[in-house]
């Protein structure tokens, strides 16, 4: 265990919060930079406002509403929201999006405007946690602190990051067809499929994950577009250049400790760059969002991280 390390499960017992009966909105369509995005909040808007940055191809599904209930019982305005392409959200054609990726960093600053807040505590997963840092460097006036979640450095970090596991570039040099885009069990058994990859060592709870599935396809207005489009984004004209070393805001990082896609080493080379940041392992824990078993660590880790007037 290095200094920045901190032993998972550790977690006083009054560290731990119930996720209760917190307020939390309906889904709606808000206007952000120029565009129409799904939202949703939990908790008070006169608390702290926690802003949930998904990964490429996912949307606010992706962030458990359990999750979210109990962040925002720790006294935080969580927000969650379908980035473009994904959930409810405006929609490209498929494999033809018409934004770039300093488009969906400047979404979430609108996102910040339309609800009325000057500054967030920022947490993304996998791209969301790319979109986080860079948010972080082109605007950091508007970040509180960052929570990085699954996800590497965003800029260079002088040294060679470790690649997939041998079994995920395996899956990824002979990928599973695609289905039926129209066919809502074919869709279904492709994305439990494909989350099966990146999950690690602990029970894969088949049951849960297709039953999440399912109300991703229900809730998404083209699925194919949401699953092809953030790989395909077109290259930036000016994107924006993250040095880790200038991300000014507190930097949490959680990684579970077997991340098939982004090994443990892309998360130290983020706590090595960036000032101050600390690592939180997460056991057993893949390319995911902290599952339910592992809230424990998460949540009082999060709440104790944004704990920043």
């Amino acid at each position: 265990m290095t200094p920045n390390d901190a032993a998972p499960n550790s977690a006083a017992p009054d560290d731990d919060v119930s996720g209760g009966d917190v307020p939390r909105s309906a889904e709606r369509l808000v206007e952000a930079n120029g565009v129409r995005l799904c939202v949703q909040t939990f908790g008070r808007p006169t608390d702290p406002t926690i802003l949930l940055i998904s990964g490429a191809a996912s949307s606010m599904d992706g962030w458990d509403e359990g999750f979210c209930a109990r962040l925002a019982a720790g006294g935080r305005q969580v927000v969650r929201y379908d980035q473009r392409d994904t959930g409810r959200s405006p929609v490209s054609p498929a494999g033809a999006p018409d934004y770039t990726f300093t488009d969906l960093t400047a979404d979430a600053v609108g996102l910040l405007d339309t609800l009325g807040v000057d500054r967030a505590h920022l947490a993304g997963i996998s791209m969301g946690g790319a979109l986080a840092q860079c948010l972080a460097v082109a605007y950091p006036e508007r970040v509180s602190t960052l929570t990085l979640l699954s996800t590497s450095p965003a800029g260079p970090t002088g040294s060679e990051l470790p690649p997939p596991t041998e079994s995920l570039r395996a899956s990824f040099a002979d990928p599973a067809p695609e289905p039926d885009w129209s066919d809502r069990a074919a869709v279904i058994a492709y994305l439990v499929g494909g989350e099966r990859l990146f999950t690690g060592s602990a029970p894969f709870h088949e049951d849960a994950v297709r039953e999440l599935s399912g109300r991703i396809v229900d809730r998404t207005t083209d699925i194919e577009a949401a699953m092809k489009n953030h790989w395909v984004l077109p290259e930036d004209k000016e994107p924006v250049t993250v040095r880790l070393a200038e991300i000014a805001a507190p930097t949490l990082v959680l990684h579970g400790a077997e991340d098939p896609l982004f090994p443990l080493g892309h998360a130290r080379a983020l706590v090595e760059g960036i000032p101050d940041a600390r690592l939180v392992t997460l056991e057993g824990v893949g390319h995911q969002a902290p599952p339910a078993r592992v809230w424990g660590t998460a949540i009082p880790a999060v709440l104790r991280h944004t704990d920043r007037r």
